[in-house]
């Protein structure tokens, strides 16, 4: 009898466009328009895909984000870049198997259009397409949508919830083998494996069927990130993957626990769902380099660019009349129309480790309130493998500073330490996302009921 094959990490790669540090467009490596620049994100998901990383995910957003102008004006993270659905189409002709992994908000969408287009993208990915269902923090988007207020925290996950439900349905609508296109009989589909949605709902009424063919993978892998207890209602029924934001490894497998618990009140087993935290490595080849590299990013954030982002990730809250050189305030209002989890989570940090104001704000703003981590490879994935073998991780969806040099540090250094430990594959096992995540292929909910039970 052989040994049943050794567990290993599922990586993401977090592009968003010139980096995930706060100042990587300023950084003398950077692509600085990469926002439209494809050839820089065909570069990106081709070094992700020959390290095997299982996907690349772009994050969104419907607006300019809206920040005081002297913050704005020196910021290059979501301002002005391309559509995802439509750039990783795109990077479907070049790449042939990492994931493509996109958000799109369940808050300033429809269904139908959202079930169409990862539909589509699946179909020419040939079975790599995930979608990030999140709902929409920003209230900035609301006026582009004809709203004057943004949806409250408790109504977009009600929604949201209505709108996965939809979605799944329409990537039923048709049988796997419906489409005979038999030229000689005439039949182009089988009438008996077309199926109508007729949907009506709290907030939505959708009729269906979708007008595109079931998937290479059933259903594009879902996606889903953040940390409240209403996103946990809805990740505990849909969510396949969950990208995550814990600062400290005992939030991390508190999280851990919990949202696999939640899986499992579903009657799902913890392997339908991978739980990837962010990770913003800083890689060098001894100590000292990997602080002359943060040294080095952190002396191109300007100040007011950092309390601003850090307002934004904790939804909105003014710090004009703080000490930015004091303690990290504690006054602060108790709850937001942000994250509740960041929110949780920079507090817990600041107590943690005593920081100021300041710090807090270099800290999180860096990568946007996700977990930095510096050091040389064996450093890095000494504490990959903690939180992976300890219960806190699947493994991790990394966030390079800058882009190219920040992922290819991560690449040439820290993946072959991970390889060497035979914690991260060294060949994908599948051409499909699913296939590579040890993910089950959905069965169609039609064929499950009208399929006659053996006695």
């Amino acid at each position: 009898m052989t040994d049943a094959p050794k567990r290993q990490m599922k990586l993401g790669v977090f592009a968003n466009p010139t980096g995930n540090h706060v100042a990587s467009w300023r950084h003398p490596d950077a692509q600085a328009d990469a926002g439209v620049n494809f050839a820089h994100y065909a570069e990106i998901a081709q070094s992700a895909e020959r390290a095997k990383f299982d996907m690349i995910f772009l994050s969104d957003n419907i607006c300019v984000r809206e920040a005081k102008m002297e913050a704005l004006s020196r910021s290059a993270q979501y301002v002005a870049n391309f559509e995802p659905l439509t750039l990783l189409s795109a990077l479907s002709v070049v790449t042939s198997r990492i994931g493509l992994v996109a958000t799109a908000s369940t808050s300033y969408n429809e269904p139908y259009h959202v079930a169409r287009k990862f539909a589509s993208l699946d179909h020419l990915s040939q079975g790599r397409a995930g979608w990030n269902l999140v709902t929409s923090a920003l209230g900035a988007e609301a006026p582009n949508f004809g709203r004057e207020t943004h949806f409250d925290h408790r109504e977009r996950y009600l929604r949201a919830h209505e709108f996965a439900t939809i979605v799944t349905g329409l990537w039923d609508s048709w049988d796997d083998d419906a489409f005979v296109r038999d030229k000689e009989s005439g039949r182009f589909f089988t009438p008996d494996a077309l199926h109508t949605l007729n949907h009506k709902g709290e907030f939505f009424s959708v009729k269906g069927p979708l007008n595109v063919a079931r998937t290479p993978q059933g259903w594009p892998v879902i996606v889903q990130a953040g940390g409240s207890e209403d996103m946990m209602a809805v990740a505990a029924e849909f969510a396949e993957v969950i990208f995550c934001a814990p600062l400290t490894f005992e939030a991390a497998r508190t999280f851990y626990d919990k949202i696999k618990g939640h899986a499992a009140s579903r009657s799902r087993s913890a392997d339908t769902m991978k739980i990837l935290p962010g990770l913003a490595p800083i890689v060098g080849r001894t100590d000292a380099e990997a602080a002359e590299k943060v040294r080095h990013l952190e002396s191109l954030t300007h100040p007011v660019v950092a309390l601003e982002i850090l307002s934004t990730i904790l939804g909105g809250i003014d710090f004009s009349g703080y000490d930015i050189d004091a303690p990290f305030p504690d006054d602060l209002p108790a709850t937001t129309n942000a994250s509740q989890y960041v929110y949780a989570s920079a507090q817990e940090l600041a107590r943690s480790e005593n920081l100021t104001l300041r710090e807090v704000a270099l800290r999180m703003a860096g990568a946007r309130g996700k977990n930095v981590v510096t050091g040389t490879p064996k450093q890095i994935a000494d504490m990959m493998e903690e939180w992976f073998e300890g219960g806190a991780a699947d493994g991790f969806n990394i966030l390079p500073s800058h882009f190219p040099g920040g992922l290819n540090d991560f690449v040439e250094m820290v993946v072959p330490e991970l390889q060497r430990r035979g914690l991260f594959r060294t060949e994908y096992e599948g051409t499909t996302l699913r296939e590579n995540l040890g993910l089950a292929r959905p069965g169609n909910r039609y064929v499950e009921q009208l399929t006659p039970i053996a006695v």
